[in-house]
């Protein structure tokens, strides 16, 4: 038990020396562009009422020949901007007033239909193509939208009272879609009322979403706030987000379409994010995972009033993967589970999926939280004959109002001071012989010492795993 507490010790110094950092690759968004023009001189109206589609898109047709040129900027000033989809460009920055309102048409032939994504075969919610976001880009280079916290509104409560009715056919918009697109930054703006998920980079690299706000009422339908799907490298720093689905949702295809693209999303980093919801998760992973999900690391969180703090989402038949998951430094007030493992998911695009095709839960570390008025501390369960492995929670302590906190099933794992004590399959100790098994603890330690401890006080940690 020396050990264990020393260990402890030593980790929490290690983890307050980096807190406050920023941990996305710093990119300027107010980036000087050398061409800039005002969407008004192609003649929008800031009046909330007159259509300004063509005039976004002429607009940015005009700075296209500035490409190559050192980019351009396209400034949308104070006023409430009514406009259909509109497509973006690379190099180039869209930024908002801080009394720049962007709003999304209430009109669904505004918003064109495309073809769906081949990860998932069909749209998500309907056979058949999907509309197509409020902004959206492909294949794109250097794009940054930005601004003084301006606002950009999906006016979603239409489309989600088509979704309630059944009246639509094709699947809801995004707000924001950045299709295999490298280097986007997204910063400093309000996103309101998004008709499905918000901000959706599908096929990207190098992303980067910091200081954005984003709301739609707790009952609004999947209207997830951010979700990076088959992107790598994606950072995501300082955001709060109130929804009627899940706050961040990491995806990586669905089925067997999910599976034939095999494009994963790895290498997401989050930290400082803070919100709730009544319907969703905190953090989700899945539950369209089949092109896999690894190397995600989410730190210094905070979530309160909300159905779920984290959740892996997946079935039999979306085969696929999610390992190497780090979870650090959570605080919960009045969340109905904690942690949880939901392996009945079980739509499907269509009937060619694989049931055989099993995913692979694997080194899933959860430390450092702590936790008031939790109704579950853990739902976890697995599927039968399937791998659910290494799931390590560390120093968890929570309020749990349930005479039954933990439910678990076909999962192993390890723990170490956890209050509630946790469920069988986890009682096993981290310490001594187990910690490396459990992804980050190890690596963490070692690494992040070098950085802020003595050789010294290094002997006496690898003294104590040894």
């Amino acid at each position: 038990m020396v050990k264990v507490l020393l260990i402890v010790t030593f980790w929490s110094h290690i983890t307050w020396a980096v807190k406050g950092s920023s941990h996305c690759k710093q990119t300027d968004p107010e980036e000087i562009r050398p061409h800039s023009v005002t969407v008004t001189e192609f003649g929008a109206v800031g009046d909330g009422v007159t259509l300004n589609t063509k005039a976004f898109q002429n607009a940015i047709f005009y700075l296209n020949s500035f490409a190559d040129k050192g980019g351009a900027k396209l400034f949308v000033p104070a006023g409430r901007w009514l406009t259909g989809s509109f497509d973006l460009i690379s190099h180039l920055t869209l930024w908002l007033d801080k009394d720049a309102v962007i709003l999304g048409s209430k009109n669904p032939d505004d918003w064109p239909v495309v073809d769906p994504l081949p990860s998932y075969g069909q749209g998500r919610e309907l056979p058949g193509g999907r509309h197509r976001s409020l902004i959206y880009g492909c294949n794109l280079t250097d794009v940054i939208i930005t601004g003084d916290n301006g606002t950009i509104d999906g006016q979603g409560s239409v489309w989600w009272n088509w979704f309630r009715s059944k009246t639509l056919d094709s699947t809801r918009p995004h707000l924001v879609e950045l299709m295999n697109s490298t280097g986007v930054v997204i910063s400093n703006l309000n996103f309101l009322n998004s008709p499905f998920w918000t901000i959706h980079p599908v096929y990207c690299s190098r992303v980067t979403v910091q200081n954005v706000t984003i709301l739609a009422p707790l009952d609004s339908p999947n209207t997830d706030g951010i979700d990076p799907d088959s992107s790598d490298d994606v950072c995501i720093e300082d955001c709060y987000i109130s929804t009627g689905d899940d706050l961040i949702a990491i995806k990586s295809g669905w089925d067997e379409y999910g599976i034939s693209l095999a494009r994963p999303s790895t290498n997401i980093f989050i930290h400082r994010l803070t919100g709730h919801n009544r319907n969703g998760s905190g953090i989700a992973i899945g539950s369209e995972m089949s092109g896999g999900v690894s190397e995600v690391h989410a730190e210094n969180l905070y979530f309160f009033d909300s159905s779920t703090a984290f959740i892996i989402k997946t079935a039999p038949g979306r085969g696929g993967y999610v390992r190497n998951i780090y979870i650090s430094d959570v605080t919960l007030s009045g969340v109905d589970t904690a942690l949880r493992f939901n392996s009945n998911f079980s739509e499907h695009p269509d009937e060619f999926y694989d049931p055989n095709a099993l995913p692979v839960i694997e080194r899933i570390t959860v430390k450092d939280v702590k936790g008031d008025n939790i109704k579950f501390a853990g739902l976890l369960n697995g599927i039968e004959g399937d791998s659910f492995r290494h799931l390590c929670l560390l120093n968890i302590t929570l309020n749990v109002t349930s005479e039954s906190p933990w439910n678990c099933s076909y999962i192993q794992g390890y723990s170490a001071l956890v209050f509630p004590e946790t469920c069988e399959p986890l009682n096993e100790s981290i310490y001594p012989k187990h910690y490396s098994d459990c992804y980050h603890i190890s690596t963490h330690l070692h690494s992040s010492a070098r950085c802020h401890l003595s050789k010294g006080m290094m002997a006496d940690i690898r003294s104590l795993l040894d």
